[in-house]
């Protein structure tokens, strides 16, 4: 069983598979973090590209193409990598790996087998896994989803862990995990779904918010309404909400934090307007 994704730092946890083997990790850090990974000899991780942090020397590394994880020709001409980090342990002795989040996220361990060998997670989280793991990149396999209310889930959340192995995914800020009962709903903002089951009714909601709230207030315009049975991660910080206040920070205000900007936007194009319309004139006469 894997630890909970709440875990303390430098706590040490065990994963046991299906067939036995016995897989100690730690999560240090506290924002961002850290999965240290002990591999007896011959043992694997996959981890995502530019994730390893340190490693001991029995381990070697390996850019190579891993068929399970399906990356498409689309997926590859936008820039998307379509190899993986091997990680083996060569050596003789145990040995251990370093997996760092690419950012200021908290680092979930998730055993699939104990969320029924399914779970969609959002862009780009996965960081790394040990054993049986899949990663589909969901939004371009809308067709396979088992239910409607799954295919809507996956126009937002686009990857897909699928296996029986343990798999390490990362959410921004601080994480809360929900266990929905039967029929019991909630209402959440669609960027702050880390991660959720298959079965949970997703179903988006577009306000009929007014016109100046969506130029000059348009957050959380798109929600989601959860419907259990089922577990939902919300992260209190996605990554795109962080770089975006940073992004406003260093930048000067756009309109949404400046609506006299707008006016002064059109009061700038009335005035040229006048001009060029004064000078026809003046050319006809």
């Amino acid at each position: 069983m894997a630890a909970p994704f709440f875990s303390t730092p430098f706590q040490p946890y065990v994963y046991q598979s299906r067939e036995d083997t016995v897989t100690p990790f730690q999560i240090l850090g506290g924002e961002a973090q850290v999965v240290q990974i002990m591999l007896k000899p011959q043992e694997k991780v996959i981890a995502k590209p530019g994730s390893m942090c340190y490693m001991s020397g029995s381990i070697e590394m390996d850019n190579t193409y891993t068929p399970e994880h399906e990356v498409g020709v689309v997926q590859w001409v936008l820039g998307k990598s379509v190899s993986s980090v091997l990680l083996r342990n060569t050596g003789q002795n145990d040995g251990f790996v370093g997996i760092a989040a690419p950012s200021l996220a908290r680092i979930l361990p998730i055993d699939l087998a104990m969320f029924g060998g399914d779970i969609l997670c959002q862009q780009d989280s996965f960081l790394c896994s040990v054993h049986d793991v899949k990663v589909v990149n969901s939004v371009y396999q809308r067709h396979r989803a088992r239910n409607i209310a799954a295919a809507g889930a996956e126009v937002f959340l686009r990857q897909r862990l699928s296996g029986q192995g343990l798999a390490f995914i990362t959410a921004g800020g601080s994480v809360v995990q929900k266990n929905l009962e039967v029929g019991e709903v909630l209402t959440i903002d669609v960027s702050c779904i880390a991660a959720l089951t298959p079965s949970i009714n997703f179903r988006i909601n577009y306000p009929a918010a007014p016109l100046r709230r969506v130029v000059f207030g348009g957050d959380n315009v798109v929600t989601a309404t959860l419907t259990g049975p089922g577990i939902v991660f919300i992260q209190s910080l996605p990554f795109h909400r962080l770089s975006q206040r940073i992004a406003r920070s260093v930048t000067s205000p756009n309109m949404r934090e400046n609506p006299r900007f707008l006016v002064q936007i059109g009061l700038f194009l009335f005035l040229a307007y006048v001009v060029i319309a004064s000078s026809l004139i003046l050319t006809e006469m």
